[in-house]
């Protein structure tokens, strides 16, 4: 189980049904009543899927919320029960790989910028955040709910299980001899691609010589290095270019 925060984490929760992943079960919605006539949707998307809908009061709200201003809606759902098996047999086109990433913020970020990008799933592996996590779920900003998810913490499993999906996997890895452009102008993303992206602090470690190829982002300006959602951002829309009109 865990909590879904805010207006639209909510909204996303009660309409997350997609034929990839299967729908979060909501099993109840606590809302104070000024957040439910700010979003009076909420009550309408419970009493049309018999959701139950319970007004709390300011005080509690503040008590579920680990947020500094809390927005008076709660959304208490069950993690849908997906392992990396499942997640793959659909052959998404791009899949994301985040490889003992600590910090929830990153994490729900990334898989904000890999619903935007189109990645077919996301795949925590190794000793990465729980992506159900709270700051992670508020981070993805209701992409959660969008993409298949699941959490490995064999990554060698996750490697191999990729593969046997027939996707190339592809880490981004700063100091690794061949760049992004080089990469995407000569076809090397023209394929289904799994990319693999390691902690801010320790990059992708050991794992960086299991992959089919390391790339880095060309830094053509004086700052010392991206971020890692911005280095996903990038990378995947470089992926996306190049998939999405063989795909389509």
């Amino acid at each position: 189980m865990f909590l879904a925060e805010g207006a639209n984490a909510v909204l996303e929760s009660l309409d997350s049904r997609t034929a990839e992943r299967p729908r979060t079960d909501v099993r109840e919605v606590l809302a104070t009543s000024e957040g439910l006539r700010r979003v009076p949707e909420i009550a309408e998307r419970c009493a049309a899927s018999g959701v139950p809908l319970w007004t709390v009061t300011e005080r509690a709200a503040a008590c579920l919320s680990e947020t500094v201003t809390p927005q008076g809606l709660v959304a208490v759902c069950e993690a849908p029960a997906t392992d990396t098996a499942t997640v793959l047999a659909h052959r998404p086109s791009m899949v994301v790989v985040l490889l003992d990433i600590a910090d929830p913020g990153n994490a729900g970020t990334v898989l904000r910028v890999a619903d935007a990008a189109g990645a077919g799933a996301v795949l925590f592996a190794g000793e990465t955040v729980d992506p159900y996590n709270g700051k992670a779920v508020r981070a993805s900003t209701g992409s959660l709910f969008h993409l298949p998810v699941a959490r490995e913490r064999d990554a060698d499993t996750v490697l191999t299980a990729c593969r046997r999906a027939g996707l190339l996997l592809v880490g981004a890895d700063g100091a690794a001899p061949s760049d992004l452009h080089t990469a995407e102008e000569s076809g090397r993303l023209d394929v289904p691609t799994a990319w693999v992206f390691g902690s801010e602090a320790h990059g992708l470690g050991e794992y960086g010589e299991r992959l089919d190829v390391t790339l880095r982002v060309p830094i053509y300006g004086r700052a010392e290095s991206l971020n890692l959602a911005t280095a996903a951002a990038v990378c995947l829309y470089a992926s996306a270019r190049r998939i999405r009109p063989v795909v389509e």
